[in-house]
């Protein structure tokens, strides 16, 4: 036996308030689209015909009504299309191709029930035949009855009687906000009539990229502007943007401060209704610095026409508008360099981002965006001038303790601890195969500083002696050299033999002996790769240190240097480390604050 199922408009409108759309602010963007749709449907069937506005009224009693004189339904029409749950679309019914509508999914005008337990509507056909009214109620029933009184000329007016929590979805000021905020760029009149007052066009006949002007500055400067309103401050630049085959149009505008990245904020109309003014995945990721204003008439919508359908045609959307996106900023570095310049100030990291897949951006960055180095900021292609090799470091921290060092050594560097640096420097060879790029190891550069003479060496010999002493049992060997800056006492330098077998002998030591036994295997016994400790000659601390006798005194001098150097280097702390580090300056301190001749300070006897 064949059933129908029962349905529950009452749930439905929940459903469609509580999980479909976002909020109840679209049933007026579902009122305006049916009347939009009813007139294209008139122009299609009359080609003649010169009508088609929709007037927006606010009632006296709270209430809103809606006119169109578009195309109307008959009374079968109208238990076909505004009594039955679930059908695909009037329009394909009516005998109309569905790409020329805004509608796509026919359950628009429940929507409406989610801000009024009234919807009332009347009609007239354009194929003639009487006015119907249609009333229906959230409850679930309706009635319907042939009034050919009640509308004289062909057209549809619905009429909404608010429910008692929704009143302020239907105020007059809020109408007119939501539908000007939709439908601002329909090319069909869209008037707001308040009770007193003349009616107010809320619609634009032309959207923003299509104004004419008198010459292209004059265009840029309006776009500007209009980006300002959308923004709240003016952007960099604006870029136009056009995929023919989504049938898309529209401009782009540069943020005109750094931004988070991410995608979202762009403001999408389909076929000149509003879709969502905070639409994601229509750029790449790596353009998060533009927000994107266009019109669109092919892309797919999800069901709550709230946002866009992720399909193939969007990704190929997505890669033509980064390839215009991409041609922009070549084009600046042609024609604008000064504009560039200010906006790599502001946005590297997107073109970063870009560069570490797009060789063309890799040239861009090479040539334009400056680089932290040991010589300065500066771009990659200036930095690399009459070098045969290019070094850098990966971590921040590394190349600030390693800076000018590595000036001094003759070795000058490259900042990668920032975001794709790493992966831009890997790519340079790319552009010409006789770039040569390297990580820096710090035993190498070690290995560069100046040597001592004998006759140093011979005044260090007992320093060197303790500190061989001090250091093995921190794991370290010591080295006397001589380098620039004299500032620098000691230097603590973790070549990448010796990061990996301390990477191990840490996990070994933070291990239980299970793991323990398994880390250790991992570690290279046959050969002993050691940081090093390098001690500054030219540092006048280290020349006076050399001449001290052995002793507690020197053993804490090497500890605290050895610490000091760590933390200079923000290389983190073992426990055996930080018991070197406080033994050694409370040490120190206690010998700075002992008299040879009376022995440690006691404390005074109370004054009388």
């Amino acid at each position: 036996m064949e059933h129908r199922f029962q349905v529950d408009l009452r749930g439905i409108v929940d459903l469609l308030s509580h999980h479909l759309y976002a909020s109840p602010r679209v049933f007026a963007r579902e009122l305006v689209q049916n009347a939009t749709d009813a007139i294209t449907a008139r122009r299609e069937a009359e080609p003649d015909w010169v009508g088609g506005t929709v007037r927006i009224e606010p009632t006296a009693d709270g209430g809103l009504r809606v006119h169109d004189d578009g195309i109307g339904l008959t009374e079968p029409q109208v238990h076909t299309f505004l009594a039955s749950v679930g059908r695909t679309s009037k329009r394909d019914d009516l005998g109309f191709a569905r790409q020329d509508f805004l509608g796509q999914f026919g359950i628009g005008l429940l929507s409406c029930f989610m801000v009024a337990d009234t919807v009332e509507v009347v009609t007239r056909s354009a194929r003639g035949g009487p006015a119907v009214r249609w009333t229906g109620y959230a409850d679930g029933r309706y009635t319907t009855e042939v009034d050919d009184a009640a509308r004289g000329p062909v057209g549809t007016t619905v009429t909404l009687r608010p429910r008692a929590d929704a009143g302020h979805w239907l105020a007059a000021d809020q109408v007119r906000d939501l539908v000007r905020d939709y439908a601002r760029l329909l090319d069909v009149p869209v008037l707001f009539c308040p009770p007193a007052g003349e009616p107010v066009r809320l619609t634009e006949p032309q959207a923003p990229w299509e104004v004419v002007h008198a010459d292209p500055a004059a265009r840029r400067e309006a776009l500007l502007d209009y980006g300002a309103t959308l923004l709240g401050a003016r952007p960099m630049d604006v870029i136009d943007l056009r995929v023919p085959e989504a049938g898309l149009v529209g401009v782009g505008f540069v943020l005109p401060s750094p931004s988070t990245v991410g995608q979202g904020g762009h403001r999408v109309y389909l076929k000149r209704m509003l879709l969502s003014d905070d639409a994601s995945k229509l750029l790449p990721e790596w353009a998060f610095f533009v927000r994107c204003v266009v019109d669109t008439s092919v892309l797919r919508p999800t069901a709550s026409r709230e946002a866009l359908y992720e399909d193939d045609l969007l990704g190929a959307v997505r890669d033509g508008l980064g390839g215009q996106i991409r041609s922009w900023l070549l084009e600046l570095s042609v024609s604008q360099p000064e504009r560039l310049a200010a906006f790599l100030r502001v946005h590297h990291l997107g073109v970063k981002a870009l560069a570490v897949r797009d060789d063309e951006m890799l040239r861009l960055v090479d040539s334009w965006l400056p680089f932290e180095t040991s010589r300065g900021m500066m771009p990659l292609r200036l930095f690399r001038q009459h070098l045969a090799m290019i070094r850098y470091v990966e971590t921040v921290d590394e190349f600030r303790s390693l800076a000018a060092i590595a000036s001094a050594a003759g070795t000058p560097i490259v900042n990668a601890g920032y975001a794709y640096d790493a992966e831009i420097l890997q790519r340079l060879p790319r552009l010409d195969p006789a770039i040569r790029t390297r990580r820096l190891d710090p035993g190498e550069l070690a290995a560069r500083l100046e040597s001592l003479s004998p006759g140093q060496l011979a005044v260090a010999e007992t320093f060197l002696a303790t500190a061989r002493t001090v250091l093995t049992e921190l794991d370290c060997v010591p080295q006397l050299r001589q380098f620039d800056p004299v500032t620098v006492p000691a230097l603590y330098v973790l070549g990448q033999a010796a990061r990996e077998q301390d990477s191990v002998r840490r996990a070994v030591a933070g291990s239980d002996e299970l793991w323990s036994e398994v880390l250790s295997a991992f570690a290279d016994v046959n050969v002993d790769h050691r940081p090093e400790l390098v001690f500054n000659w030219r540092h006048p601390l280290i020349r006076r240190l050399a001449g001290q006798p052995a002793g507690a005194a020197l053993r804490n001098a090497v500890e605290a240097l050895y610490g000091q150097a760590l933390l200079a280097g923000h290389h983190p702390l073992r426990a055996v480390d930080s018991a070197a580090l406080n033994r050694s300056f409370l040490a120190l301190l206690d010998r700075a604050f002992t008299d040879p001749a009376t022995g440690p300070d006691t404390p005074a006897e109370e004054a009388p």
